[in-house]
């Protein structure tokens, strides 16, 4: 039986708007408070606000993409491996949430992708494996929407080097072990790290990383150059000090 309800009245309908308009500019004024906290890199403080924020707007791909962030910078600062897991673990599940809420939305599918290649270090031989095929998914997801995403080439930079580096009876025992291994090339890695550069030439990180490629291909002189360049720019991302870590270790190698 069909049941029929009075439609609502102008006024109800003009309160209704009213009220949906006032809880997304609420929500709004949490994520630009939150939005501060994370240009100064203090993820607990911006957590405070875009989590409110989610509360107003559990839909909102763009801070769930946010709250993922955080929860990997807190990862990083993390001092347990259990923690590191934890802590691992939220930003997958809100990566994975944006990415579900919105399939054509690269920033989405590019937080999956980080925040599973984060947790690698933590793995086993056979996770890092499976999570490695993830990342290569979702990174080459993230190109396809916007092939302008130089996280995303960076990323796929640092996939193509890992395996790479996998060669002779190492290669030969994983394969046996796991199956076959992705066959990539330092030229593949470089490739991305080099396209990652032109689309933005002010993270350090591209030049550190190109370098290290470029010191595995016997391009001493060029690798040089661009880990030294990368060693001199401004920290202002989370993973900046790691990055300069894993350059200064490489220019030791180097001399």
């Amino acid at each position: 039986m069909n049941q029929h309800f009075p439609k609502a009245s102008p006024a109800v309908a003009a309160l209704l708007l009213s009220s949906a308009t006032a809880q997304a500019g609420a929500a709004d004024e949490l994520i630009a408070k939150g939005d501060a906290y994370c240009e100064e890199l203090n993820a607990q403080e911006a957590l405070k606000y875009y989590l409110p924020a989610e509360n107003l707007e559990p839909a909102n791909v763009r801070l769930l993409v946010r709250i993922s962030r955080e929860y990997r910078h807190l990862m990083s600062d993390a001092v347990t491996t259990e923690e590191k897991l934890r802590l691992g673990g939220i930003a997958i599940a809100y990566a994975k949430r944006a990415a579900a809420l919105g399939p054509d939305n690269p920033d989405a599918h590019l937080a999956v992708a980080i925040s599973y290649g984060k947790l690698q270090p933590l793995e086993s031989d056979r996770e890092k494996l499976e999570t490695s095929r993830i990342v290569k998914s979702e990174a080459d997801e993230a190109i396809k929407l916007n092939p302008h995403s130089d996280l995303a080439w960076h990323l796929l930079g640092r996939w193509n080097m890992g395996y790479a580096e996998v060669t002779g009876a190492k290669r030969a025992l994983a394969e046996i072990l796991y199956g076959k291994l992705p066959a990539t090339t330092y030229g593949e890695a470089a490739l991305c790290f080099e396209e990652a550069i032109k689309l933005n030439p002010n993270r350090l990180m591209h030049y550190i990383e190109l370098g290290r490629v470029y010191s595995h291909m016997g391009r001493k002189t060029d690798a040089l150059r661009l880990i030294t360049k990368g060693l001199g720019m401004k920290d202002t991302e989370k993973d900046d000090p790691q990055s300069k870590l894993r350059g200064e270790e490489e220019l030791i190698k180097l001399r």
